[in-house]
């Protein structure tokens, strides 16, 4: 059965429309109003947010909580994002959603979505006040982690293979991009 959803014209998207978007395996977000949607990722990819989810989740605080896509965080109600892996606070969470910025959220990078982690998801988080983000590309493997500095996005690391990342926000972590992505 073919699933046909009807898009409004002459306005940005906002959340109530994302409501609307079909379960049919893609991934839907919005990022000021405009809808982004991106095919399922690949097994490499999933490794990686598998492996990053359990090694973070090994070393979360009580009042942290690691969760990986789908899952919305709510920027604001034109953007509505699904970062892969996301650390947030007990208290921001509700059953449905994130409706705050995380604390830590992290892309892991595909074909089909490296302009929108690195430019618009990473400028959208800045904007909404997120602590760390991290980008993670399997085939390399690498990472480049940033923090907010007054207002803006500063790299703070940047290592690759068997290099180790030892990250300080959201808390104390030691992450080497060649573990994630382990056949």
């Amino acid at each position: 059965m073919v699933s046909v959803t009807t898009l409004p014209f002459s306005r940005s998207l906002n959340r109530a429309d994302l409501e609307m978007m079909p379960e049919d395996g893609h991934r839907y977000e919005l990022i000021d109003g405009a809808l982004i949607v991106t095919p399922a990722p690949a097994m490499r990819h999933q490794r990686a947010v598998l492996e990053l989810a359990v090694l973070l989740r090994e070393q979360c605080p009580a009042h942290l909580e690691v969760f990986i896509a789908p899952f919305d965080v709510v920027l604001s109600d034109d953007t509505v994002i699904q970062p892969d892996v996301l650390v947030a606070r007990r208290s921001d969470l509700s059953e449905r959603d994130l409706s705050a910025r995380p604390e830590l959220a992290v892309e892991v990078l595909s074909p089909s979505t490296r302009r929108i982690d690195l430019l618009l998801k990473r400028s959208r988080l800045a904007t909404a006040g997120c602590p760390a983000y991290w980008v993670i590309d399997p085939d390399v493997p690498s990472l480049i982690a940033w923090e907010l500095r007054d207002g803006a996005y500063a790299q703070v690391a940047m290592v690759t293979g068997d290099e180790t990342f030892a990250a300080q926000r959201p808390y104390p972590l030691a992450v080497s991009p060649a573990a994630l992505v382990v056949a």
